[in-house]
C-alpha cells in the first residue's frame, strides 16, 4: 500500500503552498504549521514532509524552529528538505527532530559530502531529492536547472547506496491536474528496489490511487488537501 505523507510548506513560518515553484505564487494556508499537523496526526496521518522554502532559496535551513515545534508537539516522523546545504544545516535539522532529511541540490553540486552524509547516516534517514523539470534536475529552490538528466543520476546514486528517492515534477507541482504516471512507472521499471516517493501534480483520491496502481512507494502531496480535493475521510483507505 503506497504511503501517504502531506506536506507542510513554510515561508516566514507560515503553512504556504506554491504552484510550479514560483515563490511569486505563494499562498499562505495557515499561519500555524504545528496546528497543521497536529490536525494530520489527529485523522491517522504518520508521517510528514516539511520544506523549508526560506532555506530553499537562502541555501541554508532557515525555519529550524518550526520543524523543532512540530517535532516535538506530534509523534509524527517528519522528514525535511529545503536549504541543507552543509554539516551545519544538517546537524540542525537532526537536531530540531527530522528523523529523515532530504538533499536535492547538494547532492547535484556536492556529491563528496551527500555521500559521506550517506555513509554515515544511512540510506534510512538521508533521502535524495530528484527534482525534475523534462528530466533534467532542478536545484536551488526549483529557481535553476542542471546539466543532470535524471536516469543516469539516480543510477549514479543508486550505486552509491541511495534507497530511496523523492522525485517532483516541478511542471506539475501545486496544479492539482495530475502526477507524472508515465515518469514514475519508467523509474520504477528501471529501479524496482527504489522507495520512490511520487511529488507533484496530485489533485484527487484517483491520482493517488492510479500511483498505487503503479507501485509507487510513497505520495507526497498538500495543496489538493488544503484546497478540499482531498478530504481525510477520503484517505482512509490507505491510512
Amino acid at each position: 500500500m503506497i504511503e501517504i505523507i502531506p506536506a507542510i510548506d513554510i515561508i516566514d513560518g507560515k503553512c504556504v503552498r506554491l504552484s510550479q515553484g514560483d515563490y511569486e505564487s505563494k499562498k499562505v494556508y495557515n499561519e500555524n504549521p504545528v496546528e497543521v499537523a497536529k490536525e494530520f496526526e489527529a485523522c491517522g496521518i504518520r508521517r510528514l514532509h516539511v520544506v523549508d522554502l526560506d532555506g530553499a532559496a537562502s541555501r541554508h535551513v532557515v525555519n529550524f524552529r518550526v520543524l523543532e515545534r512540530i517535532a516535538t508537539r506530534t509523534s509524527l516522523v517528519v522528514d525535511f528538505g529545503g536549504g541543507v546545504k552543509s554539516d551545519e544545516d544538517l546537524r540542525i535539522a537532526f537536531e530540531s527532530g527530522a528523523q529523515m532529511v532530504t538533499g536535492g541540490s547538494v547532492a547535484v553540486k556536492d556529491p563528496a559530502l551527500f555521500c559521506r552524509w550517506l555513509d554515515k547516516y544511512g540510506s534510512d534517514r538521508i533521502i535524495l531529492g530528484a527534482d525534475v523539470k523534462e528530466r533534467k534536475i532542478a536545484v536551488n529552490g526549483w529557481k535553476d536547472e542542471s546539466a543532470c538528466e535524471l536516469f543516469p543520476f539516480l543510477d549514479d546514486y543508486t550505486d552509491k547506496g541511495v534507497r530511496k528517492v523523492i522525485c517532483t515534477d516541478i511542471s506539475r507541482d501545486g496544479m492539482l491536474k495530475g502526477p507524472s504516471l508515465e515518469l514514475y512507472r519508467d523509474i520504477r521499471e528501471k529501479f524496482p528496489d527504489l522507495y520512490l516517493i511520487a511529488s507533484g501534480g496530485v489533485g484527487t483520491i484517483d491520482d493517488i490511487v492510479a500511483l498505487n496502481e503503479a507501485d509507487v512507494s510513497g505520495v507526497i502531496f498538500g495543496k489538493a488537501l488544503y484546497e478540499g480535493k482531498i478530504t481525510m475521510k477520503g484517505l482512509r483507505a490507505f491510512l
